[in-house]
């Protein structure tokens, strides 16, 4: 068994418990905590769920024997399905791929910061105060790109635009002006992508 679609629902089950486990501790457990855990009363029972784990890249042993997350153990189910920001779709079903959050928003790690958003000069794009944005660093980008750029030392998110020779930095958001550097600024990088928790 290698594909996590046709592991055992018990498998997929306790994947999820040590998920969460993960989450809450940054570590996975040991194997006699995972008895307790997991509600399994035998350590012959653990083995065989963490090699089947194993097998599926779900877990890997780490250099001082102890488990840790394998490739797979963040991916997240990624549906089939859509659903829709207006009418009705029909209901969820299960199927389709699966996917780390970090390989849908992240391109280019080694170049990759996420910067927290303050303020609302960027709402009309839906990047709200309170987002997370993705950057990835660089100094150029193209009209039109969504920025973080420096000015005076300070960071601001903008769009990239072009007024005759001069770039200029335009806001998603009426209420503010759009900004025409009269000093040299620079492209601090590029907006890549954006999440919120709720």
């Amino acid at each position: 068994m290698t594909d996590f679609n046709k592991a055992h629902e018990s498998d997929i089950e306790k994947l999820g418990q040590l998920r969460d486990y993960f989450a809450s501790y940054r570590a996975l457990p040991s194997y006699s905590y995972m008895q307790t855990l997991l509600n399994v009363g035998s350590k012959n029972t653990i083995a065989k769920l963490v090699a089947r784990l194993k097998l599926m890249g779900f877990l890997e042993i780490a250099p001082d024997k102890k488990l840790s997350p394998g490739k797979r153990f963040f991916e997240r189910p990624l549906s089939s399905n859509t659903v829709q920001a207006g009418a009705f779709t029909a209901t969820y079903n299960d199927g389709g791929d699966y996917i780390t959050i970090d390989e849908y928003l992240v391109k280019k790690p080694s170049v990759t910061e996420l910067i927290p958003v303050k303020g609302d000069s960027m709402k009309d794009l839906g990047i709200l105060d309170g987002d997370t944005v993705i950057v990835e660093k660089r100094p150029f980008a193209n009209i039109g790109d969504i920025v973080v750029a420096i000015i005076d030392d300070k960071f601001t998110i903008k769009t990239l635009g072009k007024e005759k020779d001069m770039f200029v930095l335009i806001p998603a958001n009426k209420d503010f002006d759009v900004i025409r550097p009269k000093e040299q600024f620079a492209i601090y990088g590029v907006v890549a992508g954006q999440f919120r928790s709720y």
